[in-house]
């Protein structure tokens, strides 16, 4: 067992519908159904007029998938976007990227009454040990050598098979 080796600690997926209501319903159903986990809900931070969003209200879903399903799940979403990702979506110990329409996925099929939604797929790494950082009794920091930067999170996705541009 390594202690300098990146590990995936989280993978949380986002879908920002914008407005509440029978949309809102769909999206959190086909989360559910993508992951077998139930979402939970994300609201406004703010009133935006043009947009039509109240501040409180119900716009989006997220569901934060750890272990297996998350690995299971990355693979399938890196599948999407062909195994490429941007130096930009890249940051010291996590990366994101969009999947523009859920039907990419592999396994999953057009339903037109569910529609076609798009999502966000965030990425955290971790190393060994970072629960020293959040754990609540005897807190302590990271040392800097144990910090992961970006490029260990870019050396990461390599072996995953992924290609920096």
């Amino acid at each position: 067992m390594d202690m300098r080796e990146l590990l995936i600690d989280k993978v949380v997926i986002n879908m920002g519908v914008g407005t509440s209501g029978e949309r809102l319903q769909k999206a959190i159903q086909l989360l559910e159904n993508l992951t077998n986990q139930k979402p939970a809900t994300t609201y406004a931070e703010k009133t935006i007029k043009n947009f039509g969003i109240r501040k409180g209200e119900a716009i989006g879903a997220k569901v934060t998938l750890r272990g297996e399903k998350a690995e299971e799940f990355l693979k399938n979403a890196l599948s999407v976007v062909e195994y490429r990702l941007r130096r930009r979506q890249i940051n010291p110990g996590n990366f994101s990227f969009g999947i523009h329409e859920h039907i990419d996925l592999p396994g999953v099929d057009y339903d037109p009454d569910v529609g076609i939604y798009g999502m966000d797929v965030n990425v955290s790494l971790r190393r060994r040990g970072y629960r020293v950082k959040r754990r609540r009794v005897a807190r302590s920091k990271i040392g800097k050598n144990h910090v992961i930067t970006k490029e260990e999170t870019i050396e990461f996705l390599k072996k995953l098979g992924v290609e920096v541009e």
